[in-house]
């Protein structure tokens, strides 16, 4: 009977983990997690081993998405699947930002998924900043192949910030984090169109919650990993 209770425990805190979460899957140019979306330059929606992605070119291809999908949340996990290609050092390339309803100006509040590509390589720069915070985790040593899907996410759960590539922890820090108001999305650039993507998009997932790595997105199989 306990084994019971307990396992309907854990599919009801899975079904909740669930409820508070969107997923993004990366397959069409004009829509993107039922959001309307619009592209810039030529991304292409590519064909992988498990699905469609959104391959972009580091020079003029974006992908703008009309929500922040995690504004509002107190606490957060933002997961991607991507695949970088190389090319320049400093690429930002998943910026959700922030608008003043007032002005409809970005307001500077914002979170990015940033590399760094060095000699074939690259590292994560996990960033979040608003009110009286502005942080980010970057641990140049902490390096990467280019060319195989990675996943990657940031959390957030209330005290301390971390970055996680694979699932593994990159680093952390205390954050005295505020919820960030209403606004957009840009994928393959910074929202300001600096800093261009090199590399594929396959997905996102936004959680209102903070994950463990064991519940993070699986890489799907038919993607190719590091060795």
């Amino acid at each position: 009977m306990r084994i019971a209770f307990a396992v309907a425990g854990l599919l009801l805190l899975s079904a909740s983990a669930r409820a508070d979460s969107s997923v993004w899957m990366f397959d069409h140019l004009d829509r993107v997690g039922g959001v309307a979306a619009h592209a810039e330059g030529a991304p292409k929606i590519i064909s992988t081993g498990a699905g469609p992605a959104i391959q972009f070119d580091g020079v003029k291809d974006a992908l703008y998405v009309d929500k922040h999908p995690l504004a509002g949340a107190k606490t957060f996990t933002f997961e991607a699947i991507f695949r970088p290609d190389g090319g320049v050092f400093e690429q930002r390339w998943f910026h959700l930002a922030e608008t003043d309803p007032k002005t409809g100006l970005d307001t500077g509040t914002r979170f990015l998924f940033e590399i760094r590509v060095v000699e074939g390589r690259w590292y994560l720069d996990a960033f979040t900043a608003g009110d009286g915070y502005n942080t980010k985790i970057i641990i140049t040593d902490k390096t990467f192949p280019i060319g195989p899907w990675y996943r990657v996410a940031m959390s957030y759960d209330g005290t301390t910030f971390r970055s996680y590539v694979n699932g593994v922890l990159q680093g952390e820090v205390p954050l005295a984090y505020k919820p960030q108001g209403e606004g957009h999305s840009s994928v393959g650039t910074r929202i300001n169109r600096v800093n261009y993507f090199k590399g594929a998009v396959y997905e996102a997932r936004f959680t209102s919650s903070a994950l463990k790595p064991e519940g993070f997105l699986p890489l799907p199989a038919g993607l190719a990993t590091a060795p």
